[in-house]
């Protein structure tokens, strides 16, 4: 723009005042914030995801961490779990043959027992028999120790034995015969005595004491028996506890 200054024809430039140094100061200033911010928050953006993508690193492998050790525990357990159930199966049949052979010897023994005690009874059986034939006065001790036992003198008294025996006995002690008012019952065996007082009567014969000896022979014969089965007993129950 030009302007007239007197002289007609002169020209003269206008120059316009200079800008002032603060106004572009300010103008330039808040750019550089804006890309100060801008880098700040970007900083802090890969900051965050750095700080999130290590935190979910660390919970991954904490996590397959912990997971690992409870699968090797729950494998650990299943794994003993299948040993015993197959080590069961593997020994029902032995403890099934343990128990068998068990039963057999038990029945084996018994039978043993039963055995012997019927052939000790049969042999004390014709020993009597041997022993009264030689020497039938063997009832009247038998009648004797009976009566001693009694509190007193019975008021009433009589004595049965086996036919065969009171006519022996008749030969050998008649006085005895009438004490004791012995008469003969065949209906009684060889051996046996029967006293009958106004009180009761008393079997005093062989063949009773001999079945109390053949009880107490039986019980003593049972009893070890017994006493070497309970340790098997208590070693299949332990074993049943520690299967459970």
């Amino acid at each position: 723009m030009a302007l007239n200054d007197g002289n007609e024809g002169a020209l003269r430039l206008y120059h316009f005042p200079p800008l002032s140094k603060k106004p572009l100061e300010d103008s330039v200033t808040p750019s550089q914030e804006t890309i100060n911010c801008q880098q700040i928050e970007l900083e802090v953006e890969q900051m965050r995801r750095s700080g999130f993508d290590q935190g979910r690193e660390q919970g991954y492998q904490s996590g397959r961490k912990v997971g690992y050790e409870e699968g090797q525990q729950q494998g650990r357990e299943e794994g003993l779990r299948t040993a015993r159930s197959r080590l069961q199966q593997a020994v029902n049949p032995v403890d099934k043959l343990v128990d068998e052979l068990q039963k057999m010897l038990s029945q084996y023994e018994q039978r043993r027992r039963d055995e012997l005690l019927l052939l000790v009874e049969k042999v004390t059986r014709q020993a009597i028999r041997c022993e009264l034939a030689l020497q039938p006065a063997q009832l009247l001790a038998l009648v004797d120790e009976a009566l001693s036992s009694l509190p007193q003198a019975p008021a009433r008294l009589q004595v049965l034995l086996n036919s065969d025996e009171f006519a022996r006995i008749q030969e050998l002690a008649p006085e005895k015969v009438s004490a004791w008012g012995m008469m003969a019952d065949a209906t009684l065996e060889s051996g046996e005595c029967r006293i009958i007082t106004d009180v009761g009567e008393m079997d005093v014969g062989c063949n009773h004491r001999l079945e109390q000896c053949m009880d107490a022979l039986g019980k003593n014969l049972a009893a070890p028996a017994d006493a070497a089965a309970a340790p098997a007993d208590a070693v299949a129950h332990h074993s049943q506890e520690q299967e459970k």
